[in-house]
């Protein structure tokens, strides 16, 4: 009787939630544990997953014909083959001295996460961080550096920018989970690597699958398999969509060999992450310390220019905002934010959350 009642119950939520499921369909919603439609089997089966790769694929290739103003012919043509951009030497000599001479002696507030073994810090680039970094600001208002994250994004509109630092080896745990191949969803979407400091190939470097960008036949046929079975994949992060594949997977899915990114700083790498990619793994204990940048929109929109973050003038305030709503939701009890308040620090002190 009662778990009549239970059923009953279940299916009633599950009526309501119906439409705002069905609604995700077309939005970057991408989870298949949280959404029974999305995590259909039969519906993928029938290719519902790959339909929305074909579609978002093809509005981020309109999208990025709308900009394609804010790339040089060779960069956009770097684009189309690797799926990133590499520029070594991006910034001036002396902007590069002064940047990382800002991130390590301005003090601001900061949030770490623990994955495996790894610390990641994050300090967001708002106006009033900025306010104390002139010459971050200029750095940010280099025509290049606006220009190519646009151009990747698809989106012209202001990303998500921190100051990031990665201490590797730094707490007991099992291996950094993102030293695993994979994409972080499956839409083409954007992130960026301002490199401030020397990357050692056995430091973690980022490392990117060339050509692993393009929504070819073999990488279709192959989403669809495991889009199938992802609602019940043992491995979490597949089956909220950031799909894992193995050395041997790539192979067969016919890629070139990935590019790892030992770099002196003061290199720059944008990124479409639909493209397999990891932190390659880190030998001993090491600090890397970069400016990060991230772009994720709805990736239906035909318009490379629609952005309410842009619209409100919030863009640069997105970070904290949406640490204070994850912060509420814990207080909630809904979940548990990764992103831990440590108070303010400089990009090079030590992990407080060791």
């Amino acid at each position: 009787m009662s778990v009549t009642a239970t059923q009953r119950t279940v299916s009633f939520r599950d009526i309501l939630r119906a439409p705002f499921w069905l609604a995700q369909i077309g939005t970057g919603a991408k989870s298949f544990v949280d959404n029974p439609i999305l995590g259909s089997e039969r519906l993928n089966r029938a290719g519902l997953h790959t339909a929305r790769v074909r579609l978002a694929h093809a509005m981020a290739d309109l999208r990025r014909r709308q900009l394609a103003h804010l790339a040089s012919p060779e960069d956009r043509a770097a684009f189309a083959r690797d799926g990133f951009i590499a520029k070594p030497d991006f910034m001036p000599a002396d902007l590069h001295r002064a940047v990382l001479a800002e991130v390590t002696s301005v003090a601001a507030e900061a949030r770490e996460q623990i994955q495996g073994d790894t610390v990641t810090r994050r300090i967001p680039l708002d106006p009033e961080t900025l306010k104390r970094m002139p010459a971050m600001r200029r750095l940010l208002a280099l025509p290049e550096w606006r220009g190519l994250l646009r151009y990747v994004s698809s989106y012209n509109c202001e990303p998500v920018i921190t100051v990031q630092t990665i201490l590797s080896h730094v707490v007991e745990g099992p291996p950094d989970p993102q030293t695993n191949f994979h994409i972080d969803t499956f839409h083409p979407t954007m992130k960026a690597w301002l490199f401030l400091t020397d990357v050692a190939g056995d430091e973690g470097p980022f490392t990117y699958v060339p050509g692993s960008h393009r929504p070819t036949r073999r990488r279709l046929a192959w989403e669809r398999r495991l889009a199938r079975g992802a609602a019940r994949d043992p491995d979490r992060l597949t089956g909220r969509g950031s799909f894992r594949a193995s050395r041997a997977e790539l192979k067969r899915l016919g890629y070139r060999d990935p590019v790892a990114f030992a770099v002196p700083g003061n290199t720059l790498v944008v990124g479409d992450t639909v493209g397999f990619h990891a932190r390659g793994p880190s030998l001993r204990p090491s600090v890397r310390i970069e400016v990060w940048a991230y772009d994720r929109h709805n990736p239906f929109l035909p318009l490379a220019g629609l952005d309410l973050w842009s619209a409100l003038g919030l863009a640069r305030w997105r970070t904290r905002l949406g640490w204070w709503l994850l912060d509420r939701g814990e207080r909630l009890g809904l979940a548990r934010n990764v992103w831990r308040p440590v108070g303010a620090v400089t990009a090079d002190a030590p992990p407080k959350l060791a």
